[in-house]
């Protein structure tokens, strides 16, 4: 029997739980999730990392935490509000640049760029543009998704977007996938 460990959390994540129930954002990843994250993350040394959907900033700080001094991660979110908490208690780390914008068209405007490391955690790069969000992965790369198991905030029709999301990686010929049910449901992707 696995007893229970107590997790090492990040320094920033209890300011930032405080802010982000403060708001009221109710979308907060989960422990377990984050733990994964920091994981993953320091499997790839030296290396470029993205999140799509910042948030508050919970997650990102897991990452950080994982990554090593010679690592960056982008994250982009949509929502100034939120991503000023992040800012406010991730941004003095010189690894991060966080961004505002549309994920969808930033992943368009910088399908250029290669990552190591993808935490897609919000609808670009996962139900949307995810063909250009998965040509943006470097060989052995990762990509993580979460929220893959039914969720009681999920609207009228949601399910069958994940059925197909799923399907769709399944059926890619050049990417290794494992499906998770722990958590809220993760999916994890090494492109071949």
């Amino acid at each position: 029997m696995i007893e229970e460990v107590i997790q090492e959390y990040p320094t920033a994540y209890d300011s930032i739980k405080k802010a982000t129930e403060a708001c009221g954002f109710l979308q907060m990843s989960e422990i377990s999730t984050c733990s994964l994250l920091k994981t993953l993350a320091a499997s790839k040394p030296g290396s470029k990392f993205l999140e799509l959907g910042t948030g508050t900033g919970l997650a990102t700080a897991w990452i950080l935490d994982g990554m090593d001094a010679g690592s960056t991660l982008i994250s982009l979110d949509n929502d100034e509000t939120l991503l000023n908490i992040a800012k406010e208690n991730l941004g003095v780390d010189k690894r991060l640049t966080l961004i505002c914008t549309d994920g969808n068209e930033w992943i368009k405007k910088n399908s250029r760029h290669k990552f190591s490391f993808i935490f897609a955690d919000t609808w670009p790069g996962k139900y949307m543009v995810l063909e250009e969000t998965l040509a943006m992965l470097e060989k052995g790369g990762i990509y993580i998704i979460d929220d893959m198991l039914p969720q009681p905030n999920w609207p009228d029709g949601h399910a069958d977007k994940v059925a197909n999301l799923l399907k769709t990686l399944d059926e890619r010929e050049d990417m290794s996938v494992t499906k998770m049910g722990w958590a809220s449901g993760i999916v994890l992707v090494v492109k071949k």
